[in-house]
C-alpha cells in the first residue's frame, strides 16, 4: 500500500479520479494499492512568541529583539480563538499519522505543490516532530493534475531527501518571516502608537511595498505641473484623404509661450504645404511572452474593473485545481523544452475548431521553449483537458490565458512606421509640421484577441505631395 499526501482535498480527488479509485473513508481515498489523503494547506504552524515565554504575552521594549532558540511547531490556531486548535486541522493530522503508521505501507509519497511552500507543507506533517516515518518517502513533482501527468508523475518520482534544498528554503523564509514578523511588528508599535491605535504591521513584503507606494505618493504630492502648448494642423490631399501634424522646431514641439504659436497659426492661414520628406521603417511586432503569475494579475487587472491580484491568483487556482491550467504561482514566462512534444498536442486541442486554425503552426522557439529562463516552474498555459462549463470569472482568466498560449504560434504581426515631414509653402517658418503613424500589413497574433491598433493610420501620400491647410 502507498499513501500519497496532497495539498488540497481537490488535488486528492484529481490523484484518485486518475487511479481510478471510488472508495473514499473519512479524511482518505482507499483502493488500488493507494491511500489518498490531504491536509488543508497548512496543518501546523509556527508557536506564538508567548507559547515559548509566558511573559511575552504582553508587549514590553525590554523583552524584545526576541528569538527562540529553536523553533518549535503546533497544530493549526483556530481563527476563531487562537489560544486552541483548529479541530479539523487536528482531526486530519490525526487521520494522517495513522496511515502513516500501518503495516501495510510502503511508502510515503508527499504530492504537494512543487515549489518551497509545498514542500515545507508536506515535510511538516511526514516529519512532524522530528519522527521518521518507517516507509521511504517519495515526492511526486507535477505541473498539472490531468490522468495523463499524474500517471507519468508516478513512474518518475524522486527520494523526497533530493528535496531538501527546496525544503530548506521554505523553512528559511518561513522562520525569517516569523522573526522580522514579531520583532519590527512589536518594538514599531510599541515605539511609535504608544498604547493607542492597532498594531503596526511590518512584514518581509508588507514594508518594501508600502515603501514604494509611500515614495510614488511623495512624487504626486510634490510634482509641480507646467503649462506648455502645441499647434496642431490638418492637412488634406489631394485625393481628399486627410491628416494631422504638430509643429516642431528642431526636436522640440512644446513651447511656454501661447503667443509665439497663434503668431504662426495666424501666418499659415489658407496657405498650402509640401510633403518634404517620407520615412518608412517596416518592423515586426511579436506576441507578449506567455505568463506567469505576475503579468497574468497585471493583465488581468488593467483589463477588467473589480479585479485585483489576489481575486486572480484564487480564480487561476481554482482551475489549476480542476486541471484546466498549469501550476500559476509561477514566476518564468517560458517552457521547458522537454515539454515540445506535450505542448504540440496541447495547441492541437485548443485550435481544432478555430476559423484561423491555417495559420496556426506550432515551432519550437527559444521564446517559448528555453530551460534557461525557466525556474521551479514552466509558464502558465492551458492544459489537454477542455473545460464544459466555467463561471463568469475562470472565463475570463481561462480565455486569457489559452488566447496568450495561443498567440505565440501564430504569425509575426507586420506593420510601416510612417513620419511625414510637412512644409508650409510660399512662407518662412523655423520649423515643420510632423506626422507620425502607422501602417498594419500583416494581422498575425493580434488576430486572436481581435487587437486593434492605436497608432494613428496615414493616406497614401508620397514626397513633394502638394496639400491643403485645412484645419489648425
Amino acid at each position: 500500500m502507498k499513501l500519497i499526501l496532497a495539498e488540497k482535498p481537490s488535488v486528492a480527488k484529481n490523484i484518485a479520479d486518475a487511479l481510478n479509485i471510488k472508495t473514499k473513508k473519512d479524511g482518505y481515498f482507499e483502493g488500488n494499492g493507494h491511500l489518498i489523503t490531504w491536509a488543508f494547506g497548512h496543518l501546523v504552524e509556527l508557536y506564538d512568541a508567548k507559547d515559548y515565554d509566558s511573559k511575552m504575552r504582553s508587549w514590553k521594549m525590554d523583552n524584545f529583539p526576541f528569538i527562540p532558540s529553536e523553533f518549535k511547531y503546533k497544530v493549526k490556531s483556530n481563527p476563531k480563538n487562537r489560544a486552541k486548535a483548529d479541530p479539523g486541522a487536528a482531526k486530519q493530522l490525526k487521520t494522517i499519522q495513522s496511515l502513516m503508521k500501518r503495516n501495510d505501507l510502503e511508502a510515503i509519497i508527499s504530492a504537494c505543490d512543487y515549489d518551497r511552500e509545498g514542500q515545507l507543507i508536506g515535510d511538516s506533517i511526514i516529519y512532524r516532530g522530528g519522527s521518521k516515518p518507517k516507509a521511504a518517502v517519495y515526492r511526486l513533482l507535477l505541473n498539472e493534475w490531468t490522468q495523463t501527468e499524474v500517471l507519468n508523475g508516478l513512474q518518475r518520482m524522486k527520494p523526497n531527501t533530493a528535496m531538501q534544498p527546496l525544503r530548506d528554503a521554505g523553512i528559511s523564509r518561513q522562520w525569517a518571516d516569523w522573526v522580522i514578523g514579531i520583532n519590527l511588528t512589536s518594538v514599531a508599535t510599541l515605539k511609535y502608537q504608544k498604547g493607542k491605535g492597532k498594531a503596526l504591521n511590518i512584514g518581509r513584503v508588507l514594508l518594501p511595498t508600502l515603501k514604494i507606494i509611500y515614495d510614488r505618493d511623495k512624487e504626486i504630492e510634490n510634482f509641480k505641473p507646467e503649462d506648455y502648448y502645441k499647434l496642431q494642423a490638418t492637412f488634406q490631399t489631394q485625393n481628399n484623404d486627410s491628416y494631422e501634424g504638430i509643429y516642431q522646431e528642431g526636436k522640440e514641439d512644446k513651447f511656454k509661450k501661447r503667443g509665439s504659436l497663434e503668431q504662426i497659426l495666424d501666418t499659415i492661414q489658407n496657405k498650402q504645404g509640401t510633403i518634404i520628406d517620407k520615412q518608412v521603417d517596416k518592423k515586426k511586432e511579436f506576441p507578449p511572452y506567455l505568463f506567469n503569475l505576475s503579468n497574468l494579475q497585471g493583465h488581468i487587472t488593467n483589463k477588467f474593473k473589480g479585479w485585483t491580484s489576489d481575486k486572480v491568483l484564487k480564480v487561476a487556482q481554482s482551475l489549476y485545481e480542476k486541471k484546466f491550467i498549469t501550476y500559476p504561482r509561477t514566476s518564468s514566462m517560458a517552457l521547458e523544452e522537454s515539454l515540445v512534444g506535450k505542448t504540440a498536442n496541447v495547441l492541437k486541442t485548443h485550435t481544432e475548431e478555430l476559423p484561423y486554425k491555417d495559420e496556426i503552426k506550432f515551432m519550437k522557439t527559444k521564446r517559448v521553449f528555453n530551460n534557461a529562463k525557466v525556474e521551479s516552474h514552466s509558464a502558465i498555459i492551458p492544459t489537454y483537458v477542455k473545460p464544459k462549463r466555467l463561471t463568469a470569472d475562470e472565463n475570463i482568466v481561462y480565455t486569457a490565458i489559452k488566447n496568450r498560449f495561443i498567440m505565440q504560434f501564430m504569425p509575426t504581426a507586420e506593420y510601416e512606421e510612417t513620419k511625414l515631414i510637412t512644409k508650409i509653402n510660399e512662407i518662412s517658418l523655423p520649423g515643420v509640421f510632423v506626422t507620425k503613424g502607422k501602417v498594419q500589413l500583416v494581422e498575425g497574433w493580434k488576430k486572436v484577441e481581435k487587437i486593434q491598433s492605436k497608432d494613428t493610420l496615414l493616406p497614401l501620400v508620397e514626397v513633394n505631395e502638394r496639400v491643403d491647410l485645412l484645419d489648425s
